[in-house]
């Protein structure tokens, strides 16, 4: 058997389709976000301007948090020395948790080293402890969300996303009596809608359920101290397990789990994923634990995105571009081809020294790729400026179609999908 050509094929078929991934080389610059270098495959190597970071708010190169990093480094060294069973948590770590619970007004807080592990872990571990448990999983939860279900052996339903009339259908049918978990995200980031988490929480509390909510594009944006959108509505204490990154808006490594001592414990002692995994490095949890701390305090860097955010979709929708709907920081632009969607990509990195990459399917459905702009409080209104002008020559230059200045491109609406397909989108 030729075992290679499995591989080969496997390969060539996601190229084919257009989705085969190409990373850029890039090298960020601390202290001079959002800038990058960026190294061609041909050598050359050119700053350029990175317009798709998670790092949502800059604080992977806050003087505080890289300090933190350094000093603990120096002192305790790079590594954790295995896992948390074998060697013991760092004191950096203890420190991390006990922030991490205070910051979701939760008793108890568990740290694993990606958001990844933390969803697939916690939710499969969650369901596993239950008898009889049914999972109802919101149709667009990503990835890990739904690793962590598919990991649990459980029935699983899926409901229709944000369809609070289905989700209640699914449970009224389950009954009062059976276990039920209810796991969904608060802000969906390939579209930037959010979850309508209280109405969740009414059907979970009527119906015997318990929730789960991965707050990941949340935490350290929203809220009073950046706890995410539960903390904004006043709803922490009405959701069971709240989890998120530290990868993200706090500029480190890491996901994490909060919620009462019981279902934390409990899935500290059961969750492989966490058991059998080294544990976060001292310096990169004492980073956390800096960023977290400033964020619950500090208000510039929330208000300077949600202002840039607010400009960016403004100046493209003015300019025709298609702007997808968002009530959040994320800034969908719809192309609609996988092809057209890696040439706008290339394009604005190659001719305009701006790094956006491409999202295709299976992260979005086939027919709705796009890029997806994040703007950070680091881009300012002449970044923003430039941005629209990159965008409007790649436009031209693809004979991509625009749409009424001013307005938004949305899915559902067929006018706008004509519009698309007319141009072979």
């Amino acid at each position: 058997m030729k075992y290679l050509e499995f591989f080969e094929n496997a390969v060539s078929s996601l190229k084919t389709e257009k989705r085969y991934r190409i990373f850029a080389d890039l090298e960020r610059q601390a202290g001079k976000f959002p800038r990058a270098i960026w190294r061609a495959e041909n050598g050359l190597e050119r700053e350029i301007m990175v317009w798709c970071s998670n790092d949502y708010l800059g604080m992977g190169q806050h003087p505080a948090v890289i300090e933190a990093m350094s000093d603990t480094a120096h002192k305790m060294g790079t590594g954790a020395g295995g896992t948390r069973n074998i060697s013991g948590t760092n004191h950096p770590l203890v420190q991390l948790e006990t922030e991490l619970a205070d910051l979701h007004n939760k008793e108890s807080a568990l740290v694993f080293t990606s958001g990844f592990v933390s969803n697939e872990a916690a939710i499969s571990t969650i369901a596993k402890l239950l008898p009889n448990c049914l999972i109802l999983s919101d149709q667009l939860n990503h990835a890990s969300m739904i690793a962590g279900v598919k990991s649990s052996g459980v029935q699983k339903q899926l409901w229709r996303h944000n369809d609070l009339e289905h989700l209640e259908e699914l449970l009224a049918a389950a009954g009062t009596e059976r276990a039920k978990l209810i796991v969904f995200e608060s802000v969906y980031s390939m579209d930037g809608d959010i979850a309508p988490i209280e109405q969740i929480a009414d059907l979970a509390e009527k119906y015997n359920a318990m929730t789960y909510i991965d707050e990941v594009h949340a935490v350290g944006m929203y809220g009073p101290r950046g706890a995410g959108i539960c903390e904004r509505e006043g709803l922490m204490d009405r959701i069971d397990i709240i989890e998120g990154t530290l990868a993200k808006a706090f500029g480190t490594l890491g996901g994490y789990i909060t919620g009462k001592c019981a279902i934390i414990d409990a899935v500290r002692s059961y969750a492989p994923g966490f058991i059998f995994t080294t544990a976060m490095p001292p310096a990169i949890a004492a980073a956390a634990c800096t960023s977290v701390r400033h964020l619950k305090d500090s208000q510039a860097e929330r208000d300077g995105q949600q202002r840039q955010a607010a400009r960016t979709k403004a100046m493209l929708s003015e300019a025709g571009l298609p702007v997808m709907p968002s009530e959040t920081h994320i800034v969908p632009l719809f192309v609609g081809d996988p092809d057209l969607c890696k040439k706008a990509s290339d394009i604005l990195l190659e001719q305009h020294g701006i790094y956006i990459q491409p999202i295709n399917y299976p992260t979005v459905p086939r027919g709705t790729e796009r890029l997806r702009i994040t703007p950070t409080p680091f881009h300012d209104d002449h970044l923003v400026d430039g941005l629209r002008a990159a965008l409007i020559d790649v436009w031209e230059r693809l004979e991509l179609p625009y749409i009424e200045p001013g307005s938004f491109y949305n899915l559902n609406e067929p006018v706008a999908q004509e519009v698309f397909e007319a141009a072979g989108g």
